[in-house]
């Protein structure tokens, strides 16, 4: 017999001869009603743990991490309202079970059992993944993560009070709820963790208010790892700027009375609280795993003998709630009502074809409100000087600038935010102004911490914002990019669309900053970029394009809901000539605010059909000083501007080289996994011209003179075309 079962019957047996374990006396404000309650929500979420293993032994079912021994969590979601967003831990199907009971018209078994026979029915996930979750009862889809959605929640926590002081068009939140985030004792050590608790108590630390409920559930160790005694406690119980309660959550009285205390501190005081709930942890990680072969058995037997139903049935009775009879019939009641809801919940329909499974990465269109753009005196009030000096051509970095401004002036709900991009005005100068211009609600100077930097958009997103978050190399993206491919491009394939984070990441990144550096501050690699389903990543290699492409990317965003990183070639920021001193020959003049370059259209400079050269961004530029040497040469070539690096515009790219005899692909990211892979079989494909490529070495960039050297460069452009070309002069 495995655990599961003997925990169950050591339940059976126990009550039956009241053999419950000892405990203090029920105390608090949990009424005999909600005690009740919350006894029947644990013992739906205690059925249904057993029921997955059963589903899973017939091959009916496909997730077995359960949520016995963390049933005191329905008496957490009791003390909250279920207009408070909730970002689960996975244990925590007692705390979804009991919100479902706040909520009138809910059918909680049947949802819960659905999604573990991963049926297209089930109603969050459309049968994708067994998640937690529920757009009725404001609880977001997780995975199974390692704290990796602790930033959002510290992102949807500071949105509620932005919301107030600017209304996005599609806010959700109603201004006095607070956020709740859980996680395991294992997980509270994790980098993505401990960055989260930092940056919450770092913003309440500073008074900025952030009404958010950390509860770590303290079971005392993370699959076979344990965790020191006393270590939670002695790592939270004293950091500024984060309140700490503690609580038994083997027992419903205590645990409600102190999960409402904590609510009201949050809710009251806009402040975080970090609230530890002791628990245990019941039949192993999940099913195939088995703690005697990691534990003593004399140990195992200890924490099911402490199984918090029994504690549940002993106060209960205390509390003159119910009798242990009653319990009993109850539990067993529900375990008989949960194997017959699975009878039929195993027969619905499940995801057949590659066309259902992916038809909710791309989130659906929303509808928003008609704009006109901005008015004239908001211009003028904005940018002063700045409208003169639009009559001149202008470098790359501050037209961008202008088109923020332009995008913010128009839409109220765009905020930016990143380090150093408020006072400072951005590394480079990009978002310099804005600050003045919008105020730091808007333009929010965050610390050094890419994780809640790009945490603090995906939450702020899910509630009716358009962050524009910075990070500001793309060097620095590394340490963060889980963000993006397991939170914010997750959301709505897990959510069968019904939440999304739409938002416009902005990445200054890209080779070529002349001897500055090194790999931290020149980084050609885009490849974990372009290998995120669903995920839009645009690359202008002009001041023009960026801002008609970064005009797109909101309207993507706002509109689409789309996920977009907008990635800026940080040496071309200051570019202003092309082929010689003081051309001019890259500079542009800022487009009027109704041009836009639409999604997946791509840039072609001339009409040669000798030779198609295809890049972007820095390879764009040097492709363009290329041209020019093989123009002279009497080789007549058009140079095509990609624009947009993933997905990639195939049909755009095939309609542009038409008529060419040969194509060249420049690329400044690396030979392996570099967008010239993906080009090289589009153009294998789709076409029968001869093609060769020429990328960036698999390196990373040196700092020094030889900054470049790793990378294509305008005359081994030319000398590759030449080649191509069978050496035509």
């Amino acid at each position: 017999m495995d655990r599961a079962e003997i925990v169950h019957e050591n339940f059976l047996r126990r009550v039956a001869a009241g053999d419950l374990p000892p405990g203090a006396a029920p105390v608090g404000p949990l009424s005999p009603t909600g005690a009740v309650s919350v006894f029947r929500s644990a013992c739906l979420s205690r059925a249904l743990d057993r029921q997955s293993r059963a589903m899973q032994k017939a091959g009916q079912g496909f997730y077995t991490i359960g949520s016995s021994g963390h049933e005191g969590l329905a008496a957490v979601a009791a003390a909250l309202r279920p207009t408070d967003t909730a970002f689960l831990h996975y244990r925590d199907a007692a705390f979804q079970i009991a919100r479902a009971a706040q909520v009138p018209g809910q059918s909680i078994a049947w949802d819960m059992l659905l999604s573990f026979a991963s049926s297209s029915e089930d109603p969050i996930s459309g049968g994708r993944h067994k998640v937690l979750g529920s757009k009725t009862l404001s609880i977001p889809p997780q995975t199974s993560t390692i704290a990796s959605h602790l930033p959002k929640a510290v992102g949807a926590a500071y949105s509620i009070g932005a919301a107030r002081r600017h209304r996005p068009e599609h806010q959700d939140l109603p201004d006095d709820s607070i956020v709740y985030c859980s996680f395991g004792d294992a997980s509270a050590n994790h980098s993505t963790a401990q960055g989260a608790f930092n940056t919450a108590a770092w913003t309440s630390y500073q008074s900025i208010p952030l009404p958010l409920l950390f509860v770590c559930e303290d079971n005392g160790i993370g699959i076979s790892t344990k965790t020191p005694k006393g270590w939670i406690a002695a790592n939270f119980a004293q950091r500024p700027g984060l309140k700490y309660f503690a609580c038994n959550g083997l027992d419903i009285f205590e645990t409600f009375r102190v999960a409402t205390e904590a609510a009201a501190y949050v809710r009251g005081r806009k402040k975080p609280a970090f609230l530890h709930v002791g628990t245990v942890r019941l039949y192993g990680h999940a099913g195939a795993d088995m703690p005697t072969t990691y534990m003593p058995r004399e140990e195992v037997e200890a924490e099911e003998a402490n199984d918090p139903l029994l504690h549940s049935v002993r106060l209960l009775g205390q509390a003159g709630a119910l009798t242990p009879v009653e319990a009993l019939a109850i539990y067993q009641d529900t375990c008989a009502r949960v194997s017959r809801i699975a009878e039929e919940a195993v027969t619905r329909p499940r995801l057949k074809t590659a066309r259902d499974v992916m038809e909710s990465l791309i989130p659906p269109k929303r509808a928003c409100k008609p704009t006109n753009g901005p008015s004239a005196e908001a211009r003028a009030s904005a940018f002063g000087g700045d409208l003169k000096a639009m009559e001149e051509p202008q470098i790359m970095s501050r037209l961008i600038n202008w088109a923020l401004t332009d995008l913010m002036l128009e839409h109220p709900e765009i905020a930016l935010m990143g380090e150093d991009v408020g006072r400072k005005g951005g590394v480079y100068g990009v978002t310099q102004k804005l600050i003045t211009r919008f105020g730091p609600d808007r333009v929010i100077d965050t610390l050094l911490d890419e994780q809640s930097i790009l945490g603090l958009g995906i939450g702020m997103a899910q509630n009716g914002f358009i962050p524009m978050p910075e990070i500001q190399f793309l060097a620095y993206l590394h340490n963060a990019e889980d963000q993006l491919r397991g939170e914010a491009a997750t959301l709505p394939f897990f959510s069968n669309g019904q939440y999304t984070n739409p938002m416009v990441v902005r990445i200054a990144g890209l080779g070529y900053q002349k001897g500055f550096g090194g790999h931290f501050h020149n980084d050609n690699s885009v490849a974990v970029l372009r290998d995120i389903p669903g995920l839009i990543l645009a690359c202008p290699s002009n001041g023009a394009d960026a801002a008609m492409m970064l005009r797109e990317c909101v309207r993507l965003a706002r509109e689409e809901q789309r996920l977009v990183v907008f990635l800026e070639p940080i040496a071309l920021y200051p570019m202003r000539d092309l082929h010689g001193e003081k051309d001019a020959g890259w500079i542009r003049l800022y487009p009027a605010g109704n041009e836009v370059i639409p999604f997946g259209e791509v840039g072609v400079h001339g009409d040669g059909t000798e030779l198609a050269i295809v890049s972007f961004a820095n390879g764009y530029y040097l492709s363009r000083q290329a041209e020019k040497r093989l123009a002279e040469k009497g080789v007549k070539a058009r140079v095509i501007d990609m624009r947009w690096l993933s997905p990639l515009p195939a049909d755009a790219l095939i309609a542009a080289v038409k008529g060419a005899k040969r194509i060249l692909i420049v690329d400044e990211t690396r030979r392996t996994g570099g967008v010239a892979e993906a080009l090289m079989a589009l153009f294998t494909e789709r076409t029968d011209l001869p093609h060769a490529r020429i990328t960036a070495k698999d390196s990373f960039i040196a700092t020094g003179p030889a900054y470049a050297a790793t990378m294509p460069s305008a005359d081994g452009i030319y000398d590759a075309a030449m080649t191509l070309l069978g050496g035509k002069a």
